[in-house]
């Protein structure tokens, strides 16, 4: 197991390695709030692995209004994870991230599932998510691929792929569709 000074010590290092803007550690562990917001989702997850789900709450909603990044404490993530500007990233509770994965700002990994299962999306090591890319359901996205900025993704991505572009689609909704019906069709973060 990795102590916690390594661990904190390998988040700055990570930071610095893939933020070229970054100019020292200091500067790293002072002003980075995706980093802040991984540190304080470390902790609301022990909290929420040890049955405390309450405090693991208050605390990620903590995180958010300090960081405006909203990560469940539910959600799994990796080594060597980083939020680059962070403001607007949602993580989902059933989402897992895997290790050496680059996030930029506005990133969602929503849940289309109003049930309680897996709704969220699978992002595999080595994986970079653009800016306000949207990736929606039990989806998987697999080792080394990209997802371009504003990118909307609701299938699986395959190893090594490059995703791109909207996927919006006009559709008419029935006269008798529920407020359900259309909110779990729109994806939800939760």
């Amino acid at each position: 197991m990795v102590s916690l000074v390594a661990r904190l010590t390998e988040d700055v290092r990570t930071a610095q390695a893939k933020d070229p803007a970054a100019r020292g550690a200091l500067e790293v562990v002072l002003t980075y709030p995706g980093l802040h917001a991984i540190w304080l989702y470390r902790l609301a997850h022990s909290l929420w692995q040890s049955g405390w789900h309450l405090p693991a709450r208050l605390l990620s909603h903590l995180a958010r209004l300090f960081t405006g990044v909203e990560i469940h404490p539910g959600a799994t993530i990796g080594r060597r994870f980083f939020i680059d500007h962070g403001m607007g990233v949602v993580v989902g509770e059933t989402a897992d991230i895997g290790d050496d994965v680059l996030m930029y700002h506005g990133v969602t990994l929503g849940g289309n599932s109003m049930r309680r299962e897996k709704r969220h999306p699978t992002i595999e090591d080595d994986v970079v998510l653009g800016a306000n890319a949207t990736l929606i359901g039990a989806i998987t996205v697999g080792e080394g691929a990209r997802v371009g900025a504003g990118a909307v993704v609701s299938d699986d991505v395959p190893a090594g792929a490059t995703m791109v572009g909207p996927k919006a689609t006009q559709f008419r909704p029935h006269e008798n569709a529920s407020d359900t019906d259309s909110h779990q069709s729109a994806g939800t973060a939760e």
